[in-house]
């Protein structure tokens, strides 16, 4: 019984493991942010390299409870930069359409008030590695150079230890950590 056990534990550990291994390779911390221009589902365009100088949280989304989540915690993290050298904005990234998007929405047991971006050609998904791995939150500084980022609705991308890294970059004023 004991040797089965241990077979099982060495099957299934590493399969737990895995999507972490493989989501690191996706990434790109300390490496510029790739550009986009989206169209927010308010219907203004949208483009990544308009907010070169602020800090950046980027939330990546699909449709899902895990990214229902995230989002909401992305609300708490723009309520709590309100004022500050910051942007947040959230991108469904799996292209669904404005009707679903809305829908997803106004499901949130927040209301959205950051700039919510339609993805419709997956863009997003191919330049951050998302995808598989949503979803995914970023922390872009003052030159457009990725800093942080966390896959999935977690402990470690709550909206404090979000807040943090926000605020040591605004602390240091520019890339150099």
């Amino acid at each position: 019984m004991r040797r089965l056990s241990l077979a099982l534990g060495a099957l299934i550990l590493p399969a737990l493991f895995v999507p972490f291994v493989l989501a690191a390779g996706f990434f790109k911390v300390g490496e510029n942010a790739p550009s986009f221009s989206l169209t927010a589902i308010t219907g203004e365009t949208v483009s990544l390299d308009s907010y070169k100088g602020k800090v950046v949280v980027l939330g990546l989304f699909h449709i899902c409870d895990p990214c229902m989540i995230q989002g909401s915690t992305l609300q708490k993290v723009y309520e709590s930069t309100q004022g500050k050298n910051v942007a947040v904005v959230g991108v469904n990234s799996s292209g669904n359409s404005k009707k679903d998007v809305g829908e997803f929405l106004s499901a949130f047991p927040v209301k959205v008030t950051y700039p919510y971006l339609l993805d419709p050609s997956k863009v997003t998904d191919k330049l951050y590695g998302g995808g598989k791995f949503i979803p995914n939150v970023y922390v872009i500084d003052q030159n457009g150079v990725i800093r942080w980022q966390r896959v999935g609705n977690m402990d470690l991308a709550g909206a404090d230890v979000i807040v943090a890294e926000v605020e040591k970059l605004l602390a240091s004023g520019s890339s150099k950590m």
